[in-house]
């Protein structure tokens, strides 16, 4: 970023704050921005301000950061970037007040995008821009601080991780992939930022490069957007091309799919769904933000009414194929370092999950080597054999703590 250029964005949004009244405040103030104030902006001077964010999104890439964030109280004033999963300012892009950042903000938005940030305080979107003959998609949430707008946009890959990158065993991509299995429930689980997307989009990539077939994606915002191949691949943004993602889902039955991916399961509707569609003979694949297997079933059983949790369980340990549970950790070289949890559902676990006997799940999970499961400590134990991660960074982020004190005796 220039400093004449980072000079001219302040001067520009300076005088535009200094014309907002006084009186105004938080949605009031917000509305005053977004339906006077940039409408008298020039196009040249809007320009100038998306510009400068595209220039910062650009050297976000740059700089392998992962997210981006500005705006709002407890920004200081500040854009910060996250990288290698540190979050730090970067003071040489300028410092803002909250009513210049509100200004940079908005000025992103549609006007339809401004009025459903308005009424909700929350806006999921995804933000695209062309960059050297190629289209830079960041996914992006803006919301309220302190009666501030707050910005937050991750990066999206322009390239998928190849499938084989990952390392599974046989058996998982057997699970995963519509030329062995046709129907099915398979989860990826993990916290936000642990790689969910990336993992989802291999194995989109992988079934769009080896069979003929109808793939759905559901998404909210969509992401990466992938290339017709040997599938025929749909993408469909929760807010503007379908209502929700339990919508999404149902109305996807009608559109002659063979794979439904759904974004995530965030509430029983879309779980329940999910569950009717993979009972009905579909390939079905979603997110949850559970940090193990056993959470990931305990966490769907939960969400639903108690009245409805024995059903749910019976339908979850019929259609239920895989769970991938990960998180990405700070790798020796400075980097980060995928660990994984992988569940493969055999006779023995779903037995135990429609006995309400999922505490017996890790064990078997840890004795499952041969059919491609491991824990996620067993993982962690061969990231630090391989020399990848250190004994700290292994305690820090197991599951199981017990289990990873004795597996790191071994070592």
């Amino acid at each position: 970023m220039e400093p004449n250029q980072v000079q001219q964005v302040k001067s520009l949004v300076k005088g535009l704050a200094d014309s907002i009244p006084r009186t105004l405040a938080s949605v009031e103030k917000q509305q005053f921005i977004g339906r006077e104030l940039l409408k008298k902006v020039s196009e040249n001077d809007r320009l100038v301000l998306r510009d400068f964010i595209d220039g910062a999104l650009v050297q976000m890439r740059t700089k392998e950061a992962s997210d981006i964030d500005m705006g709002g109280y407890g920004s200081g004033g500040y854009i910060w970037l996250r990288i290698q999963g540190i979050k730090k300012p970067v003071e040489a892009w300028g410092q803002y007040s909250t009513d210049e950042s509100d200004i940079i903000i908005q000025n992103l938005l549609m006007e339809s995008q401004r009025e459903h940030l308005f009424t909700n305080r929350n806006l999921d979107f995804s933000y695209v821009f062309h960059e050297k003959d190629v289209f830079v998609r960041n996914r992006a949430d803006a919301y309220f601080d302190m009666d501030s707008l707050a910005l937050n946009m991750r990066a999206i890959n322009t390239q998928i991780r190849p499938y084989e990158g990952f390392g599974f065993h046989a058996n998982v991509t057997k699970s995963m992939s519509l030329a062995h299995t046709k129907e099915g429930l398979i989860l990826v689980t993990g916290i936000t930022g642990s790689g969910k997307s990336s993992t989802l989009d291999a194995i989109v990539d992988m079934n769009n490069r080896s069979v003929e077939a109808h793939i759905v994606i559901i998404a909210s915002p969509v992401e990466f957007v992938h290339k017709s191949h040997k599938c025929i691949i749909r993408h469909r943004e929760v807010g503007r091309d379908t209502q929700s993602f339990k919508h999404g889902t149902i109305e996807a039955l009608r559109q002659d799919p063979d794979i439904i991916i759904i974004g995530e399961m965030r509430d029983p509707e879309t779980i329940l769904a999910g569950l009717e569609v993979a009972d009905s003979g579909h390939k079905v694949l979603s997110t949850l933000h559970t940090s193990s297997a056993i959470e990931s079933i305990d966490r769907i059983i939960g969400e639903v009414p108690p009245e409805e949790q024995d059903r749910v369980r019976n339908r979850m340990a019929d259609v239920l194929r895989c769970v991938i549970s990960q998180k990405l950790l700070p790798s020796t070289d400075g980097k980060r370092v995928l660990a994984k949890e992988i569940m493969i559902m055999t006779p023995s676990i779903r037995s135990a999950i429609k006995n309400n006997n999922t505490g017996e799940i890790y064990q078997m999970i840890n004795e499952g080597l041969k059919y491609g499961m491991s824990t996620m400590e067993q993982d962690l134990k061969q990231l630090i054999i391989d020399k990848r991660i250190t004994k700290e960074t292994a305690m820090s982020f197991a599951n199981n703590k017990r289990m990873m004190q004795q597996l790191l005796q071994s070592i």
